[in-house]
């Protein structure tokens, strides 16, 4: 069974930092993407960064140039360090692993908050 574990959310001031880290255990292929996705109140959510297994990257426009997604596929874990948080970053954050093939699936995080104050 795959779990993914999430830490690191928390309440920052607007300009300040974050990193938040996941990881993965259990059982599946080691081609896969992992990466963030963001829930606001009232919205739905929306892909922030993700990294394949190869480290290609990709970012939302809003994130571009503040966030940096990292992994590291010896510990299954990926990290989203976060800098000149924004007040709108504020959200739920959840961490994704994605498993392509005839079985994809996607398996989700718990969630942690992370809160920027203006």
């Amino acid at each position: 069974q795959v779990q993914l574990v999430e830490s690191g959310g928390g309440l920052v001031q607007a300009g300040g930092s974050l990193r938040l880290s996941c990881a993965a255990s259990g059982s599946f292929f080691s081609i896969n993407t992992m990466g963030w996705y963001r829930q606001a109140p009232g919205k739905q959510r929306e892909l922030v960064a993700v990294i394949t297994s190869g480290r290609s990257t990709n970012y939302a426009d809003s994130v571009k140039g503040r966030f940096t997604i990292s992994r590291d596929n010896a510990k299954n874990t990926v990290y989203l360090q976060m800098n000149s948080l924004k007040p709108e970053d504020t959200a739920v954050y959840y961490c994704n692993l994605h498993i392509y093939g005839s079985s994809a699936y996607d398996y989700w995080g718990q969630g942690t908050q992370v809160t920027v104050s203006s």
